[in-house]
This record gives C-alpha cells, sequence and structure tokens, in this order.
C-alpha cells in the first residue's frame, strides 16, 4: 500500500512530540517532518509532496486558517485536517467553508485520527461526531431565535436523485456504496456529486456536508 505523506503542524512541541510517536511509528504514514506554524509548514510542502497537512488552528505567525486557504490554493493536490481545542461553530464553518477536509479535536484518540487521515486520502471528509454535533447545535439554536433564515434544499433546485447522494454522502457511504444502493454506476455518483457542489457552491464534499447541516435538509442532522 502507498503510504501516506503528511506534515504535522502544531506551536506546541508536546503535540507534536505525541503524533509523532503514535503516528510516526504506523507503516501507513510517511511523516515528512513538523513545524510550528504555518509559515514553516508551507516551506515543508514546498520542498516535499505532502498528502496530508494535520494542523492546529491557533498559532502564531501563519494559524491554520491561513494556512488552509494557502495550501488549497497553490497546492491542491494537498488535504488539510485540522487537529484543534476550539471548538466555536463558527471556526468550523470557516475552515470547512475554505477547503479544509477535516475537523477534529484534540481530545480525539488516536486511532480516529488515522481513520480521519485514511478517509481524507481516499477522497473523502472527515468530522468528528462532536464536530457535527456543535454545528446542529449551532443551527437549531441559530434557527430557533431567527426563523426566517431557515432555508431548505429546494433553494438550490437540488433534484430527489441528487438529495439522496447527499445524505448517503452524510452518512459516509463511498461512491462504491452509493452506486450499489442505488443501483447506478460509480461514474453517475461522481457526476452527481460534481453537480451538487456546483449548485450549493461548495468547495468540496466537507463543503457539502456543511450545507447540508446549515440548511437542515435532513431529519438526522
Amino acid at each position: 500500500m502507498e503510504k501516506i505523506k503528511l506534515i504535522i503542524v502544531d506551536d506546541h512541541q508536546v503535540v507534536r512530540d505525541g503524533l509523532k510517536k503514535y503516528i510516526g511509528n504506523d507503516e501507513s504514514f510517511d511523516l515528512i517532518g513538523e513545524a510550528e506554524n504555518g509559515k514553516k509548514a508551507l516551506d515543508l510542502i514546498e520542498e516535499h509532496e505532502v498528502d496530508i497537512v494535520l494542523s492546529d488552528l491557533n498559532m502564531p505567525e501563519m494559524d491554520g486558517l491561513e494556512l488552509t486557504e494557502k495550501v488549497i490554493k497553490n497546492y491542491p493536490e494537498s488535504k488539510v485536517i485540522i487537529l484543534t481545542m476550539l471548538d466555536e461553530p463558527h471556526y468550523i464553518k470557516q475552515l470547512m467553508s475554505c477547503g479544509a477536509e477535516g475537523y477534529l479535536f484534540k481530545n480525539s484518540g488516536v486511532e480516529e485520527v488515522k481513520t480521519a487521515i485514511l478517509k481524507v486520502f481516499k477522497g473523502e471528509t472527515y468530522m468528528s461526531d462532536e464536530v457535527t454535533e456543535k454545528l446542529t447545535q449551532y443551527v437549531i439554536k441559530r434557527n430557533h431565535t431567527n426563523p426566517e433564515k431557515k432555508k431548505f434544499g429546494f433553494q438550490a433546485n437540488l433534484t430527489k436523485r441528487e438529495l439522496e447522494i447527499l445524505e448517503l454522502v452524510i452518512k459516509e457511504y463511498t461512491n462504491q456504496e452509493i452506486a450499489d444502493k442505488l443501483f447506478i454506476s460509480v461514474r453517475t455518483v461522481d457526476a452527481h456529486k460534481r453537480n451538487l457542489i456546483e449548485k450549493t457552491g461548495s468547495r468540496n464534499i466537507a463543503g457539502l456536508v456543511m450545507y447540508a447541516i446549515t440548511h437542515q435538509l435532513f431529519d438526522n442532522l
């Protein structure tokens, strides 16, 4: 299996050391290097081929938000996963909107971090259950205090089939699993996903998840 090339970005040495201990020793990963802020992370990405950037959010000189924006713009082959203590919904929305493919809190277990890396590397998105819960609570509270802001799926002119596929994406079905469940080809699934991204104004699958949560498209969100 191809090793996943990643870098760890965090301004706390103890955090970097902990991640290196557990992730660096896993044969699935090739730990390219570490950085204490976004600026030094970009230097690493410039010098090496990097699949995954595992980054903190709050850092000096260049934070995780700016780092994500620059990576997405200048190194689209690299994907960003945020691992942070910050759990305010507006941070989560900002990161997902600007192109981060994963968001976890630092109380996540090592195995969950590894799972997130593997999923994002395969082209999926990953938000921990706690992240999804935070966003859901935020949307419910917002719509309770500002009911006129509540929106529905038809505003993006989503078809019944697109809504079916979007719901399965939220449930973390793979393209093949979606194709099997709906009796369509993987190629058709890809086409629907592209249409969903275009119609909703999202940048990626993470953006679609954000869209579904924000617009309360499904009862379980």
